[in-house]
């Protein structure tokens, strides 16, 4: 069975601007820690994924040679809009569009690779994105999340930022609604006139919809590294009894710890130490090579369509 393993390059600032705090119009970045020390794992267990990198982050010179690197290791490049704001439900059509042009020429400029998957900053997902896609020529979207804890973790997110009112009702849909979880977990074609676009959702457990995706099971080993690993493993076999290909997610933090980045407390597993991160993070990647024939998200979608 393949599973699809993706990482969202969302940067520190892109996370700074979600939690409401000022800073980030620095664009402040840790692009130069996180993506070597995730190519270096990826290299020592040969693994390709999908990287979703933000089109803000290929503008800046700074970023070239890491940037670069990612595709220079065999990585599929996939989009993840260009100012990575969650409420990109909200843009008018000329907005996305725009918003895909942006993002697309940066991304192509840096990498070399034009990119035919998107996923939306924070799961967000509408009906005039999916149009604006297939009239740009994408192959697939990553972007649904099917859990019925969405409005769970949006009130956790909240709890803990420092948004106002009208920032909090821009964000209201973050992380989806509690019908998301009706959502499907196998990858299927969008209705559509022109060739249809294939979805490919972030898996979550089957049965239940939890999230299994990579930031949680850090969160988890927090309290109990047997635990999460233990979670993570029952979750897989699942997938594999109700023949769901996986499509698991990865987020910077996930290769980040509390003595990288101190400022960004705020977020769930960020207590841990970078060690102990990177240690789990490998284990788990070897423990899916060894079980799963890992891919791209664009091979996941390419098997989707032979099949």
């Amino acid at each position: 069975m393949i599973a699809s393993i993706s990482l969202d390059l969302d940067n520190k600032w892109s996370y700074l601007k979600s939690h409401g705090d000022d800073s980030w119009q620095d664009y402040p970045s840790f692009l130069h820690t996180v993506v070597p020390r995730t190519l270096d794992i990826l290299q020592s267990l040969d693994l390709r994924i999908t990287f979703f990198i933000v089109g803000q982050d290929a503008v800046f010179e700074e970023n070239r040679q890491v940037l670069r690197s990612i595709a220079d290791a065999g990585h599929e490049i996939g989009n993840h809009s260009f100012h990575h704001e969650p409420w990109l439900h909200l843009y008018s059509e000329a907005e996305l569009a725009d918003e895909f042009v942006r993002s697309e020429a940066a991304i192509l400029d840096f990498t070399g690779q034009q990119t035919i998957g998107f996923r939306g900053p924070g799961f967000s997902y509408s009906p005039e994105t999916l149009l604006i896609l297939n009239e740009r020529g994408y192959l697939y979207d990553a972007s649904t999340f099917p859990t019925y804890l969405g409005p769970l973790a949006r009130a956790y997110y909240f709890m803990h930022s420092s948004l106002d009112r009208a920032e909090r009702q821009q964000r209201k849909q973050l992380f989806g609604a509690l019908s998301n979880g009706f959502l499907p977990l196998k990858p299927y074609r969008h209705k559509g006139d022109a060739e249809p676009l294939i979805e490919i959702p972030v898996t979550t457990m089957p049965l239940f919809k939890v999230p299994i995706h990579f930031s949680y099971i850090m969160y988890l080993a927090t309290f109990s590294r047997l635990a999460a690993v233990t979670y993570f493993r029952t979750a897989m076999r699942f997938c594999k009894l109700n023949r769901v290909q996986p499509s698991l997610l990865l987020h910077p933090l996930d290769f980040l710890g509390r003595d990288d980045e101190e400022d960004l407390a705020f977020f769930p597993g960020m207590n841990a130490a970078s060690e102990f991160k990177l240690s789990l993070a490998e284990q788990l990647l070897s423990w899916m090579d060894k079980r799963f024939d890992c891919v791209t998200m664009l091979e996941h979608a390419d098997a989707f369509d032979r099949a």
